[in-house]
């Protein structure tokens, strides 16, 4: 039997899911792509689990594609093509629809596929010297999985040269044109990381919940349409016990002067 490519763990609320290819760069090949699509399937479904970090072991983010990978890939028909893209589709998809927050911890490079898996998390967190981009125009091959979520990250323009040019940009320049949250220290990284998702996953799950569907969900209505469904989701909120628990603790606070 192959060795697992992915290793899953579950600490504090927050399910760790680590690319465990170190000795390829974290690359992807179909057996870890599949093995993504599953363990999303199953934190989905934790009620133990609150958050989702992705990361990667060694040095690297992720790579991209096994150099194997494109040569079988380079041999494939139509419809065997098709199939293989929709699978690496569905875990971009599936992180994105997923109900908890997930953020991506990028570190070394994160380029091609892997950069595509960041693009595609709700959050971002760079070390200072990480190094992302879309290099796949080198070889004639197109990112078309992640565009529909890249353009709507960073906008058409940006999208278009970070694609059409193939080059590396530093955490700094991600973030600046979107695609990086937030730029982290080198010499704090692990704790800033730990910081921020021990943080993050005391937030609510049916606010956050709420929050990330709500806002990917507007991408496909109208102003007014919006509008309506924030109303929708307004009420939601205020029937969740979370909402109310807060609503009372907040009124209990003592007032200043009182």
């Amino acid at each position: 039997m192959s060795r697992a490519t992915l290793a899953v763990d579950v600490t504090d609320a927050v399910a760790t899911l680590t690319l465990d290819r170190p000795e390829k760069r974290n690359a992807l090949n179909r057996a870890l792509v599949d093995e993504l699509s599953a363990a999303i399937h199953r934190v989905g479904d934790d009620a133990d689990v609150r958050l989702v970090a992705l990361r990667g072991a060694g040095p690297d983010f992720c790579s991209g594609a096994d150099l194997e990978e494109l040569g079988r890939i380079a041999e494939m028909g139509e419809e065997e093509s098709l199939e293989d893209a929709r699978a690496l589709g569905d875990v971009l998809s599936g992180l994105r629809r997923l109900s908890k927050p997930v953020v991506a911890v990028v570190h070394g490079r994160a380029l091609a596929g892997g950069c595509g898996l960041a693009t595609a998390c709700d959050v971002v967190l760079a070390h200072a010297e990480a190094q992302l981009g879309y290099p796949e125009v080198h070889l004639g091959f197109v990112p078309a999985m992640v565009m529909t979520i890249l353009r709507r990250k960073i906008g058409e323009a940006r999208a278009f040269e970070l694609v059409t040019r193939g080059h590396r940009i530093s955490a700094g320049e991600a973030q600046e044109m979107g695609l990086v949250t937030r730029v982290l220290p080198a010499d704090d990284f692990d704790d800033a990381v730990a910081r921020y998702l021990s943080d993050l996953a005391t937030r609510p799950p049916s606010a956050v919940a709420l929050i990330k569907e709500l806002l990917y969900e507007l991408d496909d209505l109208s102003f007014d349409e919006g509008m309506e469904r924030g109303a929708h989701v307004n009420v939601e909120a205020r029937m969740t016990e979370a909402c109310r628990a807060g609503v009372a603790a907040f009124l209990r606070r003592p007032r200043p002067g009182a």
